[in-house]
């Protein structure tokens, strides 16, 4: 995990302290996958990001209720429905929170997971990937 400490560290100098956030919280990966891996680096990284934003790691606030494939394998037209209905809120969410991925491409994953937060409370949803892949 020390690897990700730098880009947890340059992620959270991006952030404007205007964005009234109340939580950061990573994307989440599916139980069977985080299991084979070990970690998830997404909440690697937003564990740095939240440590030095001086806010609190909520890695509670989502789930991952059903595996999707890889989104590096899919075009364009795919990701989107590739991870529709693919989060769940884990319990209420505080009115901001800070949603954080590794990397992002069409940010199809990152909007599925924001809507899973605004469904299930949260007011506003702001989102950080570390890399972009075009």
């Amino acid at each position: 995990s020390a690897h990700l400490d730098p880009l947890g560290d340059a992620a959270a100098e991006v952030v404007p302290r205007r964005w009234p956030i109340d939580a950061v919280t990573p994307i989440p990966l599916h139980g069977a996958r985080r299991r084979r891996r070990g970690f998830n680096q997404s909440e690697l990284i937003a564990s740095r990001v939240a440590a030095a934003l001086g806010l609190p790691l909520r890695a509670d606030l989502l789930r991952r209720v059903r595996a999707t494939g890889p989104q590096t394998a899919l075009g364009r037209d795919r990701r989107a429905s590739n991870v529709a209905g693919a989060f769940a809120a884990g319990g209420p969410p505080p009115p901001g929170v800070l949603l954080v991925d590794d990397v992002s491409t069409t940010g199809a994953t990152l909007a599925a997971a924001a809507r899973a937060l605004l469904e299930d409370g949260a007011r506003r949803v702001y989102a950080l990937a570390v890399a972009r892949e075009d």
